[in-house]
């Protein structure tokens, strides 16, 4: 059995990793840490059997453990001792931030109006996407986990990318998130009276601090708006795309044959698209695609942004550094 650590187990991420750690046939929970929830059990925050003790971040014992994740708001100032620490007594870190997303220095100095803080660490981490970087995650020591948002551009646009299908200019991507995607920490965005019976989009065009991760992993220049919708969990994203003269909707379907056998990603039949109920309590993004007019294509993807777009990734990692059969636990 390998033995995990959760820091930020109080969280709706950190609650989701340990549901499925809990079940996973391989693995043991050796700590899960809660600020302010130390001392407790996990039952105690939720209603749940799981009856997970949660310790402070300073009682959390490093020894004998194998890989810890690391569940913690952005900018978290403990982060980086956190991971430093890890690494040096030889445990395997999977980050939930997008600390380490970055490949670019310069780039996350200008998107986050300062310097990295650990640039050292960011030039060893690799980008948490099975998909597209299995290989590089099952030797990786530091793995930077996908955004949610992020999932649902980089993964229906790749395909297209690689086939050169795609016209010259920008792609425009319509995302939808629940609120459970801004965490679990007070906010009056998210509170019921100000989610309930609305719909609102939030920092739109140009200045969603997860649009750098997906032009840097698609190479594409996107313009990207999120909108929060009154519902707890799922994304649901709609990218307008441009072909090449002459690109068919059978090309388009022919290049997502690179997803054949991948084991969590659905291209659906033709004349379906995906509603976020196909995929909700799942580890499958779905993915539709809808011809308009000779050159243009609507693509939708969903996905469970708490399993597939935050904790199932972050398992399906684990799976991969630790050796392990990368579906285990997750089916």
């Amino acid at each position: 059995m390998a033995r995990v650590g959760i820091y930020g187990a109080s969280g709706y991420t950190g609650f989701e990793l340990i549901k499925l750690l809990d079940r996973h046939p391989e693995v043991e929970i050796a700590f899960a840490t809660a600020r302010s929830a130390a001392g407790k059990s996990l039952s105690d925050i939720f209603p749940t059997l799981i009856d997970q003790p949660l310790v402070a971040a300073e009682q959390a014992d490093l020894r004998g453990v194998d890989l810890i994740f690391t569940c913690l708001p952005h900018n978290t100032p403990e982060l980086i001792p956190l991971v430093q620490a890890a690494l040096d007594a030889g445990v395997k870190v999977i980050d939930f931030s997008d600390t380490f997303r970055l490949d670019d220095l310069d780039t996350y100095t200008r998107w986050r109006k300062q310097n990295h803080p650990a640039p050292e660490l960011q030039r060893a981490a690799v980008y948490g996407l099975p998909e597209l970087y299995r290989e590089r995650i099952r030797k990786a020591r530091l793995v930077a986990n996908t955004g949610c948002y992020p999932l649902t551009a980089i993964l229906p646009l790749h395909p297209l990318v690689k086939a050169d299908l795609l016209a010259a200019g920008p792609v425009i991507i319509d995302s939808k998130s629940g609120v459970s995607g801004a965490g679990r920490s007070l906010s009056l965005k998210t509170h019921f009276g100000e989610t309930h019976e609305t719909f609102s989009a939030y920092s739109v065009g140009r200045t969603h601090r997860h649009l750098p991760e997906m032009e840097q992993e698609t190479g594409l220049h996107i313009i990207f708006s999120p909108h929060l919708l009154p519902v707890y969990r799922g994304i649901l994203s709609t990218l307008y795309i441009n072909t090449k003269p002459g690109v068919r909707v059978a090309d388009v379907r022919e290049a997502y044959g690179v997803y054949a056998s991948e084991p969590f990603v659905r291209l659906l039949p033709e004349g379906r698209l995906p509603e976020l109920r196909h995929v909700v309590g799942s580890m499958n993004l779905a993915i539709g695609v809808q011809p308009v007019e000779d050159g243009c294509f609507i693509l939708v993807a969903c996905v469970d942004n708490l399993i597939k777009g935050a904790s199932g990734q972050a398992v399906q990692s684990m799976n991969l550094m630790l050796g392990m059969e990368e579906t285990t636990g997750l089916r």
